[in-house]
C-alpha cells in the first residue's frame, strides 16, 4: 500500500501524537479485509446495541439459534480466530476449537450468560483480536494455520474469514440488518 507524501506526512503526524504505545497494523497486513472485519464488528455491535435485553431470548434467523447463541458464537468465533492468529506470533500451536461437540457446548453455556455478560463477551473478544492481528509482523501474516475443519489457510485469510462471518451474523440477529448491508467485496468476492 503506497502512500502519497501527504498522506504519509499526515499518518506520521498522527502516529507521533499518539505516542510509543499505539499499536498499528504491519505494512504488509491485508488492510482491506481487515477494515472489512472492523466495519464488520462495528455493524454487528451497532444492531446488537439496538435490541433491549428482553430481545436477546428471540429466535435469530439461524436455525435452531436463539439469539443468544448467534451473540455467543461471535463472541467465541472472535475468540477462536485470535487462538489461531497468536499462534501465528508466537510459533506456539492452538487449536480453534478443541472439537465440533466443545464447540457447541461453549455456545449453548455462552447462551446462558447473563445479559450485560454476553455483550461484554463480543466487545472483549472482538478487542483480543483485533489487537493479536496488529501484533503480527509481515511475516507472520504468512504463517499457516488450522482450521476446525482441518482446512488450512494462512493468517492472511483470518480477516476476511471473520468479515464474512460477522457480517452475516449481524444479519442473522434478526433484527433490521439487511444482505444489502454486506459490503459487495463479501458478497461478490
Amino acid at each position: 500500500m503506497s502512500l502519497s507524501p501527504a498522506e504519509q506526512s499526515a499518518r506520521d503526524a498522527l502516529r507521533a501524537r499518539q505516542g510509543k504505545g499505539a499499536r498499528y497494523d504491519a505494512p504488509e497486513a491485508p488492510h482491506a479485509d481487515l477494515l472489512l472485519a472492523r466495519r464488520g464488528a462495528a455493524y454487528f455491535a451497532r444492531k446488537l446495541g439496538e435490541l433491549q435485553d428482553a430481545d436477546l431470548s428471540a429466535p435469530s434467523l439461524r436455525d435452531g439459534w436463539s439469539r443468544r447463541h448467534l451473540i455467543a458464537h461471535v463472541g467465541y468465533h472472535a475468540r477462536a480466530l485470535a487462538r489461531l492468529v497468536e499462534s501465528a506470533r508466537t510459533g506456539v500451536p492452538q487449536d480453534m476449537y478443541t472439537c465440533e461437540q466443545a464447540r457447541i457446548e461453549e455456545i449453548d453455556l455462552g447462551a446462558t450468560l447473563p445479559d450485560r455478560a454476553l455483550r461484554s463477551l463480543v466487545y472483549h473478544a472482538t478487542i483480543h483480536l483485533d489487537v493479536e492481528w496488529r501484533d503480527l509482523t509481515d511475516s507472520q501474516w504468512e504463517t499457516p494455520l488450522m482450521l476446525s475443519d482441518d482446512a488450512q489457510i494462512i493468517a492472511r485469510a483470518t480477516p476476511r474469514l471473520r468479515a464474512v462471518e460477522i457480517w452475516q451474523c449481524a444479519i442473522d440477529l434478526g433484527n433490521g440488518g439487511r444482505a444489502t448491508d454486506i459490503p459487495a467485496e463479501l458478497t461478490n468476492p
